[in-house]
């Protein structure tokens, strides 16, 4: 790629250029876009022209400003589909934006990064708004002091490994009611209310690599029964395979009873609440300054 050769095309006058984009699913999947007139390819991904996809002007900053713009296009069933929208499959998918010189695709520079916030449908359209880079730094920083653990479960700071198989089973769905109540067949040695607050990932059939809050989770003939907190944003199907996993409710004893891992608890079991600090002297009281847990 050199930027130097573009730079000089551009200050022919006379200039062969068009914009490319491609956006990259959390799932892997990767699609790509050029507003020029015919197909482009390049880093291994093949811009079609056909998407109907456009954007706006980029508003960029020198300073830490949010860098944004919007993506518009034609809702494709070959490209993008309303249903995957839906399916939330775009949420946070990364967005890279270059422009290129059509008559040599070496020739190119990057012009935008960044990912895809909020996307509006309306009449068989979709706009997208795309974040810059420097959105991260509007993330909150810092630690929150409370009884509950901070942690997720699985992840950096909690080490729990839910590849262990006490943690998660592997299972299909038997019957499904109103898109969030499902009836698994699953291994049958966890008990009752073991993935409450748990996740379910779905690995096969129309809501492939989506996943769901599990509400509430019991033990019925020739099952599990599983509630979801709201219903699947795609169609799900007797004899999909799914994965289920263990739940947490993030309080010290079931990180020590369930989990084995109060070592790595992330919260502050024994921090006073507020009732203490509206209490007052009173005769008879243990007094003496020591520790109030006891």
């Amino acid at each position: 790629m050199t930027q130097m050769a573009l730079d000089a095309h551009l200050k022919t006058g006379a200039t062969h250029v068009c914009y490319c984009w491609a956006i990259r699913r959390a799932d892997g999947v990767t699609f790509g876009f050029t507003d020029h007139d015919r197909a482009l390819a390049f880093d291994g991904i093949s811009f079609t022209p056909e998407s109907g996809l456009s954007a706006k002007a980029l508003t960029s900053t020198t300073g830490l400003s949010v860098n944004n713009t919007e993506a518009l296009g034609m809702l494709s069933a070959a490209a993008i589909t309303d249903a995957d929208i839906e399916a939330g499959r775009y949420d946070r998918a990364e967005v890279t934006t270059w422009l290129v010189q059509w008559d040599d695709v070496s020739n190119r520079e990057i012009k935008f990064v960044g990912s895809i916030g909020e996307i509006i449908r309306e009449s068989g359209t979709y706009r997208g708004e795309l974040l810059g880079l420097t959105e991260l730094l509007n993330q909150p920083q810092g630690r929150s002091y409370l009884r509950t653990c901070s942690a997720v479960l699985g992840d950096s700071a909690c080490k729990v490994a839910v590849s262990d198989p006490a943690f998660r089973a592997n299972g299909e769905i038997v019957a499904i009611e109103d898109g969030q109540i499902l009836t698994l067949s699953v291994p049958d040695q966890y008990t009752a209310r073991w993935f409450e607050g748990g996740m379910i990932l779905f690995r096969s059939g129309k809501a492939d690599g989506l996943k769901a809050v599990i509400k509430k989770d019991e033990i019925v003939t020739g099952g599990r029964k599983i509630t979801l907190w709201r219903p699947v944003p795609a169609e799900i199907a007797a004899g999909d395979h799914i994965r289920i996993i263990a739940g947490c409710d993030k309080r010290a004893e079931t990180c020590r009873v369930k989990f084995a891992n109060l070592l790595n608890f992330q919260g502050f079991p024994d921090i006073p609440g507020e009732d203490w600090l509206m209490s007052v002297p009173r005769a008879g009281d243990d007094d003496e300054g020591g520790s109030l847990v006891r």
